[in-house]
């Protein structure tokens, strides 16, 4: 006889618009907002209840971030998001997704939409009811570069961080850099005032404070800790993670004290009992100097507009008291599209396996690790750890 799973999840609330042959003017961000309106309504909750989101990738008006100008347009802020794209089967995908993201403790109450328009012309779907090209693009903030300066101009604005803290970051992601033969940047060093006489791609953002897009790729395997293979490398566990949404257009981001980045980390640590103190590696996502700035305050490692005076204090290699990016990091090593961001995870690995070579951290044991995406908006933290 089968023994039957024990539930934990249930569907609480439903919404469904009629079928319609066409949809003159409408969009597809509407027709999602009209649909969980409805199973809110239905479940007779509030809607910030909802700290889950999945959504299909067919969202006519944008290409890219689907969760996050999903999440923007519904006024949430999810913990766990994702796009499900298995074609019919994505209903179903969702669902047992959003119970295995409950059960994980990663959030309480997912919300799962799909929906799409279909007009009468022919014409692709509207790209213009969309917050970020209604109150970014016509005013020029459109593209990353724009957006990170914008962050690294409010930081100097909120706090006096100034020029010479933020190319201190860049100098040490092409130090570390040196002792990673793979790193595209690989006996280049580089100084803070090299930094601060590199051009001003768009102030007050300067060309080696943003990262070199560079072809590449990497991958990991996950499995049960009933399922590890015997011999071979020691297992990495994951011990905690944490995830946010705020925004998606740099225009509707929260203070900079409360970036997603601040919830992530705090829920990884607290999942995994730990803190900043505790980890031997800080593997933060760095594709723009102000990004890290901002990730070490959101840590608790230092207080918030104090990154600058942090860093005077200490060393952030391998062989530092706070290593940091230790294969050089996005800034350093480079930054192959998403793969560029799974690198921090790929060296995290290497270190708590004593893998890292001449660049291996002593008896390292615990790691964090970060992930940013849109601009400063998609938020994932990770700790590490490896048996003592």
């Amino acid at each position: 006889m089968i023994k039957r799973r024990v539930p934990t999840c249930a569907i609480i609330g439903i919404g469904e618009l009629a079928p319609v042959r066409y949809t003159d003017g409408a969009t597809t961000l509407g027709m999602i907002a009209e649909s969980v309106r409805l199973a809110v309504q239905d479940a007779g909750i509030d809607k910030d209840a909802i700290d889950g989101l999945l959504v299909g990738p067919q969202v006519g008006e944008t290409p890219q971030h689907v969760p996050a100008t999903v999440a923007e347009y519904l006024g949430l802020q999810p913990k766990m998001s994702n796009v499900v794209d298995l074609g019919g089967a994505s209903g179903a995908g969702m669902l047992w997704r959003a119970a295995a993201a409950i059960e994980a403790g990663m959030c309480e109450t997912v919300v799962c939409v799909l929906a799409n328009t279909n007009e009468r012309s022919g014409n692709p779907r509207s790209p213009n009811r969309n917050p970020i090209r209604e109150f970014d693009v016509p005013f020029g903030a459109s593209g990353a570069n724009t957006s990170y300066a914008l962050l690294k101009q409010r930081h100097m604005a909120e706090y006096g961080s100034t020029q010479e803290q933020f190319a201190l970051i860049a100098h040490w992601a092409r130090k570390n850099a040196q002792l990673n033969p793979n790193a595209i940047f690989y006996g280049k060093p580089l100084s803070v005032e090299e930094v601060l006489d590199s051009p001003f791609i768009i102030d007050p953002m300067h060309l080696y404070e943003i990262v070199m897009p560079v072809a590449g790729g990497a991958a990991f395997i996950v499995t049960s800790k009933d399922n590890l293979p015997s011999g071979g490398h020691p297992p990495v566990y994951l011990l905690g993670a944490g995830e946010k949404i705020t925004h998606r257009a740099v225009s509707h981001s929260p203070a900079l004290a409360s970036a997603p980045l601040e919830y992530a980390i705090s829920a990884a640590f607290a999942q995994a009992n730990v803190s900043v103190q505790d980890m031997d590696l800080l593997s933060l996502y760095d594709c723009y100097t102000s990004v890290v700035g901002i990730t070490l305050e959101n840590t608790g490692i230092c207080a918030p507009g104090q990154f600058g005076a942090w860093m005077k204090d200490h060393s952030f290699g391998h062989d530092g008291d706070w290593p940091l990016n230790t294969h050089g990091g996005q800034l350093g090593c480079g930054q192959a599209d998403l793969a560029g961001g799974m690198s921090h995870i790929i060296e995290a690995v290497r270190q708590l396996r004593h893998e890292a070579q001449s660049r291996q951290i002593s008896n390292a044991r615990l790691s964090l690790v970060t992930g940013n995406g849109a601009t400063l908006s998609e938020a994932a933290a990770l700790v590490l750890g490896v048996e003592s």
